[in-house]
């Protein structure tokens, strides 16, 4: 089983190449937020459960995300692999996927992340902004302070990661396809060392 992780910043074209690397390598796409949707939507014993963080304007507990990770699995064992998009976000976040994954008797291959520059970002979502109805698009200093969030957030999970030589960083400006390439010759070579 081949599962990555893709980190990228609000506007860093993360949720484009995700839906690419899903169709190239057939791999289940498995977002926390979707997740989380769906578990409230259907009304389950963990979808419940995280409404009511939710609906305290709280933070939904990691055991909460990570059993609906748990969960997700076992509903796709015979996937070829997984590609975690949005999680973890934290050191306790990526320690507790560590420990599912040695559960289940596979592991994280690869972590990518793709480095876009604070400017460009800010050009791509004022631009998004224009189109997508998202207010939070459209105000140069939430976007600043959304990139500040997401450096702080994700730096010590790349570090965690770095530790085990599995966190590489991705060009993520250029083309659209240009970018792609660049993340598929990295899991290709990820691929060939498993």
């Amino acid at each position: 089983m081949f599962n990555l992780i893709l980190f990228g910043p609000p506007g860093s074209g993360k949720g484009t190449q995700a839906d690419k690397l899903v169709a190239r390598y057939g791999l289940i796409h498995l977002s926390t937020g979707n997740l989380l949707r769906d578990e409230i939507a259907r009304k389950t014993p963990l979808g419940l459960e995280a409404k009511n963080f939710i609906d305290m304007g709280r933070l939904v507990p990691d055991e909460i995300v990570i059993g609906m990770v748990d969960v997700y699995f076992d509903k796709h064992k015979d996937a070829k692999g997984f590609l975690f998009d949005g999680f973890p976000r934290t050191v306790a976040q990526a320690t507790a996927l560590d420990e599912l994954m040695e559960r289940k008797k596979t592991g994280i291959a690869s972590v990518l992340a793709l480095e876009v520059s604070e400017e460009e970002l800010v050009k791509r979502l004022v631009n998004r902004g224009k189109t997508s109805g998202r207010s939070d698009d459209t105000n140069e200093e939430v976007i600043r302070k959304r990139f500040a969030v997401y450096c702080d957030e994700t730096t010590p999970v790349a570090e965690h990661y770095k530790k085990s030589e599995k966190f590489q960083i991705v060009k993520g400006e250029g083309t659209i396809n240009e970018i792609f390439d660049s993340l598929c010759k990295a899991i290709d070579g990820k691929i060939k060392e498993n």
